[in-house]
């Protein structure tokens, strides 16, 4: 008995289900928020890693360079 009591703290299901749409509604916000986000920072990372593969063939270069000269 006490443990059907502790559930039915937990558990609500609504009889009217238009109840669901303003949560639906805000699940979909910040499930499209996340994807958005993700992105982003997909994007930008992948920015960052070209940056530091350019970084790396400059100072590649550069090592070379001064290896030649010496």
């Amino acid at each position: 008995m006490m443990h059907w009591f502790v559930l039915s703290l937990f558990l609500y299901f609504p009889e009217d289900k238009s109840e669901y749409v303003p949560a639906a509604i805000t699940c979909l916000i910040f499930l499209i928020g996340a994807v958005v986000t993700m992105r982003l920072i997909m994007r930008v990372s992948k920015k960052e890693a070209e940056k530091a593969t350019q970084l790396e063939l400059e100072l590649k270069q550069k090592m070379d360079d001064a290896g030649k000269n010496s």
